[in-house]
């Protein structure tokens, strides 16, 4: 008699966060200006000291049921980059306003953190591809880049358009020019795609930042002169109404977004 071993393929683990679709990356912009005008809104309308506690209160939250998820849920993943988005602009405004610290300074200073995040997520995990976070350990790298991108990118856009003096047209111009050379380079170029997604991930802060202040902001100071009220509120039903098109448009691809994709796809 003989006995016949049957090897079964291991079902692909649950990719943790989204694919960058088009959807992805529009919602992504939306929430960076959303950080930044709510972030300025609320340490107007409260003292600066309560609002970075709440706003990181929020963060700790929204990060905790992300992580609990164990796959991508739309609506747990956007809550959490939108707290990111407030938290993140507080941590760089912080640096400026409460410790004097020049634009210039933080912007080095978010740099070289990010850079050490990228380094040690890389030595740890050997890959930096949003395609292969299917591991809780993975996942907190992915954060912790996350909101030093957020950080960086907001003394940048603030370095731009205040200390440099070049005004938030300018910088929005500026960035968006800028956003065009990952995805030409990757479109015809045949960049490799985790770089290309990381140079887009960072410069969409910046972008989105001198959006929100351009909207945001007082015609004196270069702005439209809408409100930080009126701009926070706007941005954030716009990215309610683009996460609830992620279920209505196709809810069990974006259900199951980002599983694990083969290495050619993207690994540095």
């Amino acid at each position: 008699m003989t006995r016949t071993t049957s090897h079964r393929r291991p079902a692909p683990r649950l990719g943790r966060v989204p694919d960058p679709t088009p959807l992805f990356w529009l919602t992504k912009a939306v929430s960076t200006a959303m950080g930044e005008a709510v972030s300025d809104y609320s340490i107007h309308v409260l003292p600066p000291v309560i609002a970075v506690v709440c706003g990181f209160a929020l963060f700790v939250i929204a990060l905790a049921i992300q992580l609990t998820r164990g796959r991508y849920r739309p609506w747990s993943y956007w809550f959490t980059v939108g707290m990111v988005g407030v938290f993140g602009t507080m941590a760089a405004d912080v640096m400026h306003v409460v410790l004097g610290v020049p634009y210039a300074v933080s912007t080095a200073f978010y740099t070289v953190v990010l850079a050490a995040v990228f380094w040690l997520w890389w030595r740890f995990e050997r890959t930096l591809s949003v395609h292969d976070i299917v591991t809780p350990r993975r996942e907190l790298f992915y954060w912790a880049a996350v909101v030093a991108t957020f950080a960086m990118g907001t003394a940048l856009g603030d370095l731009t358009a205040v200390a440099l003096g070049l005004g938030y047209l300018a910088s929005i111009a500026g960035f968006a020019a800028l956003m065009l050379i990952p995805a030409l380079g990757y479109r015809f170029g045949r960049w490799n795609a985790v770089l290309c997604f990381w140079f887009a991930y960072i410069l969409t802060r910046p972008l989105g930042a001198s959006v929100a202040d351009w909207l945001g902001k007082p015609r004196a100071d270069g702005g439209l002169g809408a409100g930080e009220a009126c701009v926070s509120l706007s941005l954030v039903l716009l990215m309610g109404a683009l996460v609830a098109v992620m279920y209505v448009r196709s809810p069990s691809r974006e259900a199951t977004a980002a599983r694990s994709r083969p290495a050619e796809i993207g690994e540095l």
